[in-house]
């Protein structure tokens, strides 16, 4: 499990995961990088398909961040330290880590209250929100600065660690939620995210914690994470799709459709919390305002996260936060192709990741 990855270890090139344009998805040879002073270099072992991955993929862009050059997409990767450039002290060779996809400016005012991750100049890891791109984390080997790089907690697996990033991400949702303590909680959506959500919900003690979706397949594994109880929308509906007699204390939007942000607003009690987590498609929204204003709704955000990936692999290695059976299916990197039209079908998957060690020919 813990070898290094071969297809790099002897070799000036490597494998890439590239995204071209809309469609266009190359695994393509690319020079091995060194690292420089203060980096270090990972022999990348899984990584996790993304929604943003996907989109990239599908539609050349997400949101806003259109493709404007070539990418190496992937941002929820672990792997084996390689080597260490000159100048920082980092951990040996073969230390299993986790990579933090965020680099931060550090000098503004997001950064200087503690938000790093509403850094005003931020850079994310298989991002085209910055030209040139920030290039990811899908290769046999991947540079970053040395303080991006996480040991992981003793006997924690590489496969289980694959999962920290979006995990973090689902943290970072529940900690802006609050005290859940006890509390009924409405999740939107039974994707990977909403799936994590789930699990970190009942490590912070959620008292009842019900899921949505419009497939049974993600529900199915909403109940394996924790879920108490799980509901399956099916069709347009008027207002809340028939969830305003269950009246949350809280409800997280993790789908990123409009009509999950609806169910939200209305399966809340009055006086409630809505956590908006989910990426919205892009453009201004229609949200049910005057619902907001009589029922005394409080909206907030989540975006990414920032200290919570090392709070994440501890919970992780102890067994507070049993994630196992969000990740349905490991693929080698031959077969991405595949691996992200299963990504896509979320009747079929629930998190998906590639093998960067598995060196099976196309």
């Amino acid at each position: 499990m813990n070898s290094a990855n071969s297809s790099s270890s002897n070799s000036s090139t490597m494998r890439a995961v590239v995204a071209h344009g809309a469609g266009d998805l190359r695994v393509e040879e690319r020079p091995v990088p060194e690292p420089g002073p203060g980096e270090v270099a990972v022999d990348i072992r899984y990584g996790g398909i993304c929604g943003s991955d996907l989109h990239y993929w599908r539609h050349g862009a997400v949101g806003e961040f259109r493709l404007r050059e070539p990418l190496i997409l992937g941002h929820e990767i672990v792997g084996l330290v390689r080597a260490a450039g000159p100048g920082r002290q980092a951990p040996p060779p073969g230390t299993p880590v986790a990579v933090h996809p965020l680099a931060s400016c550090g000098t503004c005012r997001q950064c200087a209250a503690g938000r790093r991750n509403t850094c005003l100049d931020t850079g994310y890891l298989g991002s085209a929100a910055r030209n040139p791109h920030v290039q990811g984390g899908f290769a046999d080997v991947l540079v970053v600065p040395a303080e991006r790089v996480l040991p992981l907690p003793e006997g924690l697996d590489l496969r289980l660690a694959a999962v920290a990033e979006p995990a973090a991400v689902a943290w970072h949702a529940v900690r802006q939620a609050g005290d859940v303590r006890g509390k009924r909680v409405l999740v939107t959506g039974a994707g990977p995210i909403g799936c994590l959500v789930v699990a970190a919900l009942r490590a912070a003690g959620a008292g009842e914690i019900t899921v949505t979706d419009v497939h049974e397949a993600p529900l199915t594994v909403a109940k394996q994470v924790g879920a108490d109880s799980v509901v399956r929308i099916g069709g347009p509906v008027s207002t809340g799709d028939g969830m305003e007699s269950l009246a949350a204390d809280i409800a997280i939007e993790s789908s990123g459709n409009p009509a999950g942000l609806r169910t939200c607003v209305y399966g809340v009690d009055r006086g409630g919390l809505v956590v908006g987590l989910g990426l919205l498609p892009p453009g201004d929204t229609p949200v049910a305002a005057n619902a907001l204003i009589t029922r005394e709704l409080r909206l907030v955000g989540s975006f990414r996260f920032d200290t919570e990936l090392g709070e994440v692999l501890r919970a992780l290695a102890d067994g507070r936060l049993p994630v196992d059976p969000v990740v349905t299916s490991v693929l080698p990197v031959a077969h991405t192709g595949e691996a992200f039209e299963l990504a896509a079908d979320p009747a079929r998957s629930c998190k998906v990741l590639l093998d960067f060690a598995d060196t099976t020919k196309p």
